[in-house]
């Protein structure tokens, strides 16, 4: 599964198949998403000031995944190297980034397509969940992770990160432990959970995808 599948798992809500995150932030989640697993996989990377300019995309190594969203996105960042995370979150939500990936979860009976209409007239999917064991088990994770303390592997601490900004901890762990979760969440992304290196890429990455909605919406404003 790719971080932007279990994204997407937490966003949906099982039963009305409908989102309870912020849709404004999604898209560029799932960007951002994308490029932490190329980062986690060794094939992309940010630079530091040991590599010329600060943070900067660079691909350290365009061999195919065998992941084809994985894979459409290299190629587009071999056009966008040396530009900052912020700047290539966009080119990567394109082709319905959000829709591909729900499709793909469809396809695997992960998630039940519904095609409606709102008032009868305006198309309306709904993605509510077919085979939950997979996100029943990540939530599991990331409940011993932010409610009981463990320490997150790097794939769980980026997802994490990515999570701030789309998700709210009470649709993860529940309501009642909603607040520690959230405060367990910032302690983990300042803490060690990988190399400083790694940390301070994905680091780049989550601002980036944070900040973009917003200076999008302030453009057509």
């Amino acid at each position: 599964m790719m971080i932007a599948e279990d994204l997407l798992l937490l966003v949906h809500d099982d039963e009305t198949g409908k989102p309870v995150g912020l849709i404004s932030h999604l898209e560029y989640a799932m960007a951002g998403a994308l490029l932490v697993d190329l980062v986690l996989r060794e094939r992309v990377d940010v630079t530091t000031t040991e590599q010329g300019k600060t943070g900067r995309i660079v691909v350290i190594d365009d061999t195919p995944t065998g992941v084809d969203l994985l894979d459409t996105a290299l190629r587009r960042l071999d056009r966008l190297a040396g530009r900052k995370p912020k700047d290539v979150l966009l080119p990567l939500t394109k082709g319905g980034l959000v829709k591909r990936v729900l499709g793909g979860l469809a396809d695997r009976g992960i998630l039940r397509r519904e095609n409606d209409r709102v008032l009868g007239i305006f198309p309306l999917t709904r993605w509510p969940a077919e085979d939950s064991r997979h996100e029943e088990e990540l939530k599991a994770r990331l409940r011993r992770v932010l409610v009981d303390g463990e320490q997150p592997d790097e794939r769980t601490a980026a997802l994490i990160g990515l999570m701030a900004n789309t998700v709210h901890a009470k649709h993860v762990v529940g309501r009642d432990d909603a607040r520690v979760a959230q405060r367990r969440a910032r302690e983990i992304a300042k803490g060690d959970w990988a190399s400083d290196a790694l940390r301070k890429a994905t680091a780049e990455i989550v601002v980036a995808a944070a900040i973009v909605p917003a200076m999008v919406g302030a453009a057509l404003s």
